[in-house]
């Protein structure tokens, strides 16, 4: 086995599968997208090893930790062999024991392995730097309702490239923006998703993002990224409120009413008392066009601050005609970028 810098280890990662022998708990907080978890300690025993080392000492810990290992060194073998790949990238916290260890047993049945020098420490760190590098972004904007996911994704299809935030973060940005996703990852895992995408993309060139709020759900987009965000320059789909109403009747209609009254619910104190009951009956008698007006009512005002918070000669309007679709509304915004 030998060592490699994070910069080499991301290149081999392109190629060869990355084994994170770190605890579940610690790759569930964040790990490197796309690697495959083979624990060498459950959470507990983790727990209890370090309970040991400070209240004993080192050498128990150690110890503790053999004692942990030996019975399940065939099934951890078992795991990997399950890779079909002779050469793999191994790493743990630091880059240390655990990843060495691990190693050593992988090369017992036939694997080589890499390690990754300072662990996944050295890759966060390269995930912080890379949201302070300048790139050419551009924002799409638009009221709620605007279809600005599906936009971006005609985009993409015309050869522009893109990043969808929510996708990441399982999240639509709004109070209903939970409805029917997957649970959000961590804030960190949410960085090292963005992070995977930022390598990809060519850096002369432009990358379109849509247009949030610094919290995407509970995720946050590093402070670093968000900046160069809010300085881009802007594209603003203007689209009429009833196909907008229409838009967001066919992605949230079909929800129980029960889990729409809830995120009704979630911006009550913003909404005001009287309309947010007026909301919720609307709702239980099944009249959702117009609960949809009113909740229109709510996000376009806080849109409209947030736009008026760009310098108004970085944002390009475009007004969308009635009828128009969003393969017609992308190829509009590239014929005026």
């Amino acid at each position: 086995m030998h060592s490699v810098d994070i910069a080499d280890f991301l290149h081999q990662a392109q190629a060869l599968p990355v084994v994170d022998v770190r605890s579940p708990g610690e790759f569930r907080q964040g790990h490197i997208p796309g690697a495959v978890n083979i624990p060498l300690f459950s959470d507990e025993e983790r727990a209890a090893m370090g309970t040991t080392y400070v209240q004993v000492g080192r050498e128990p810990a150690v110890l503790q930790g053999l004692g942990f290992v030996g019975p399940k060194m065939r099934a951890i073998c078992e795991e990997v062999l399950k890779i079909k790949s002779e050469q793999m990238l191994v790493h743990c916290w630091r880059g240390g024991m655990r990843s060495q260890s691990m190693a050593w047993l992988f090369e017992t049945v036939g694997k080589k392995c890499m390690l990754l020098e300072g662990g996944y420490k050295a890759f966060r760190r390269a995930v912080l730097s890379e949201m302070e590098l300048p790139r050419e972004l551009r924002i799409l904007s638009g009221y709620t309702g605007s279809g600005k996911t599906e936009i971006l994704a005609e985009l993409k299809k015309l050869g522009q490239q893109v990043i969808d935030l929510e996708a990441l973060a399982h999240h639509k940005g709004s109070a209903f923006g939970a409805l029917g996703q997957q649970l959000q990852p961590s804030t960190e895992h949410f960085e090292n998703k963005l992070f995977a995408e930022l390598q990809k993309a060519d850096k002369s060139q432009v990358v379109w993002l849509e247009d949030e709020s610094v919290n995407v759900g509970k995720n946050q987009i590093p402070p670093a990224f968000f900046e160069q965000m809010k300085r881009a320059g802007t594209t603003q789909v203007v689209v009429p409120q009833q196909a907008r109403v229409k838009r967001l009747l066919v992605e949230y209609g079909g929800f129980d009413r029960t889990l729409l009254a809830e995120s009704i619910k979630k911006i009550e104190k913003r909404l005001g008392y009287d309309r947010c009951r007026q909301a919720l009956e609307l709702c239980a008698a099944g009249d959702l066009a117009q609960v949809t007006k009113i909740m229109l009512d709510y996000y376009d005002k806080a849109y409209g601050f947030q736009i008026s918070a760009r310098r108004p000669e970085s944002v390009t309007r475009i007004e969308v005609p009635e009828g128009a679709n969003v393969e017609d509304i992308a190829k509009m915004i590239v014929s005026r970028v």
